[in-house]
């Protein structure tokens, strides 16, 4: 029993060190927000966004990933009098339109290890020349880590290891912080996440200083006008931590009258991602499908993430409210 104690302790703490502590996604380019805090009400839009990952299909104890988050803007939508020394009333706006908020929660399970986390954002928003933003935000994240038990089955009831506070749960708390440049033709964002390194106690007393990796995401892209109603958009991301060498997603999507897009793009640790989503009126739906070039691709059907999204907000606030702050 020992034995399937190291075993099991050793999955737990691969599953830390190889770079997947949090939610790996695909579709990222079109809900930044997930690795951007600053990224929250950038665009002025009310956000709402369900993303279902199943990656390495068909193979047994596969990360699987759900994510809900939602993100809107404080704008100017009312004003309230202000009396001046001169014995005028005057109009301001009940809020300067410069702050966002917004959230998520997700559920990932990978291998016996389930996490349930969540994310509480503020961001502020700042205009620069020729209308571009920037915008900085923070948030507090929660993480819920727990053994899967029903996948475990132990003969003796006073086995040492149905004690163990990983298998009955650990929470860590932890925060994140991001800058976002957003113009009507480019955007780039920096983001660093598990900045206090929270610890994360498994089970013997050898990994009672284990701490997360804090993890660092540089993003942007530039959109290229063929005519009027297409347009290409290369991009890049590039994911990293203090322990594992960074990892890039280089690619290029092409976008049709702003309702169509299809995209191809290149992982770095050896995988080509593909992704077309469709637009109508205020729904949003996209599909990724992730083929890796490693030896476990002979065994399963490839990584599948299905994205919808809900935007309300296109004609009141889409690159109008440029001029509105």
């Amino acid at each position: 029993m020992r034995r399937v104690t190291y075993i099991l302790v050793f999955i737990a703490v691969c599953n830390f060190t190889e770079g997947q502590q949090l939610p790996l996604y695909t579709q990222y380019l079109y809900n930044k927000f997930l690795i951007n805090p600053a990224v929250a009400g950038s665009d002025g839009y009310t956000s709402f966004n369900l993303t279902a990952r199943e990656q390495w299909v068909g193979y047994y104890g596969a990360p699987r990933t759900f994510s809900f988050s939602a993100q809107t803007r404080l704008l100017k939508k009312s004003y309230i009098l202000k009396h001046s020394g001169a014995r005028r009333t005057i109009y301001r706006p009940a809020t300067d339109g410069r702050v966002g908020i917004g959230g998520y929660i997700f559920s990932d399970k990978n291998g016996l290890v389930k996490r349930t986390g969540f994310q509480a954002s503020y961001s502020y928003h700042l205009w620069l020349r020729n209308q571009t933003q920037f915008s900085m935000g923070l948030a507090f994240t929660g993480y819920h880590y727990k053994i899967d038990e029903k996948e475990i089955n132990f003969e003796d009831p006073n086995e040492p290891w149905l004690y163990d506070n990983l298998r009955r749960g650990v929470f860590i708390p932890d925060a994140s912080f991001g800058a976002y440049l957003l113009n009507a033709k480019y955007n780039v964002g920096f983001s660093a996440e598990q900045l206090f390194e929270a610890s994360a106690k498994l089970g013997s007393q050898s990994y009672k200083n284990y701490r997360l990796q804090r993890h660092y995401y540089i993003f942007g892209s530039y959109f290229f006008e063929l005519n009027t109603q297409m347009e290409i958009e290369p991009s890049a991301l590039i994911m990293m931590s203090e322990e594992i060498r960074p990892q890039a997603d280089i690619g290029v999507t092409y976008i049709y009258n702003k309702s169509f897009w299809a995209g191809l793009s290149y992982r770095t640790s050896g995988a080509l991602l593909a992704n077309l989503g469709v637009k109508y009126q205020n729904v949003f739906i996209g599909y990724a499908f992730d083929f890796t070039f490693s030896e476990i691709q002979r065994v399963t059907y490839g990584t599948h993430e299905i994205t919808m999204a809900l935007k309300f907000g296109d004609a009141a606030r889409k690159y109008r409210w440029l001029d509105r702050y």
